[in-house]
């Protein structure tokens, strides 16, 4: 899932830890024959943190990876050691996506929960206690768009947070008038009314609110009209 990590490098890696285990970093990455480019990306995504400490450092560490002649394989290297400035959790959260599509640290929307309630929005989970037919609003990051084909022009659209899913509904007018915000947000706010049956909880959106300023660098992907 590493972006711009070659399949054949990565194959390589798999099958060289497999035969070599107790090696630095260097050496594993120098007998899986690595190119310069898939270093930076294991670096940049985080896989190296559990030797090197961080991405920052990881970074480093590759950028002074050399092939080196075979009389000198064995030549020791003394390099004074340098400790970079550890990532912000957001930080490592927009690399995180940037890198891999997807987190293994909090939710982004958990950084931005503060800021999200000075806006009286819900979380998904607080959402599943809200009575049917109530006005509400929340928020989400947009994974999924879809627009059937018999469903005259209904949207249905997928929002997720830190505490799980959201399924909205938008009605055909409310789609074209305010397309913009529909196709366009990363980050997505919507009032409306909820709507219960049985186990199923959909909000059917009145307004929706381009938030996606508020992820700054952040950059997620969605699923639309698949």
């Amino acid at each position: 899932m590493v972006k711009g990590l070659s399949k054949a490098g990565a194959q390589r890696l798999i099958e060289t830890r497999l035969h070599q285990r107790g090696e630095s970093i260097e050496e594993l990455l120098l007998a899986a024959k690595l190119s310069r480019r898939d270093m930076e990306c294991l670096a940049a995504a985080d896989a190296l943190a559990a030797t090197a400490g961080h991405r920052h450092n990881a970074a480093w560490t590759v950028a002074g990876i050399e092939t080196r002649p075979p009389i000198l394989v064995n030549a020791p290297i003394r390099e004074q050691l340098v400790d970079l400035p550890a990532p912000t959790e957001g930080e490592n959260v927009v690399a995180d996506y940037a890198s891999l599509g997807l987190t293994l640290g909090r939710h982004p929307l958990a950084l931005l929960r503060s800021e999200l309630r000075k806006l009286r929005l819900l979380t998904a989970e607080e959402l599943g206690r809200v009575p049917h037919g109530t006005q509400t609003r929340v928020a989400g990051i947009v994974t999924c768009r879809q627009r059937p084909g018999t469903a005259s022009g209904v949207v249905f659209v997928t929002l997720e947070d830190e505490t799980g899913f959201i399924n909205v509904v938008v009605w055909g007018r409310s789609a074209v008038a305010q397309r913009r915000t529909l196709l366009g947000a990363q980050l997505m706010a919507v009032h409306g009314h909820v709507e219960r049956e049985g186990e199923v909880i959909h909000l059917v959106a009145g307004k929706l609110v381009d938030y996606t300023h508020l992820l700054r660098n952040l950059i997620t992907r969605s699923r639309n009209f698949h």
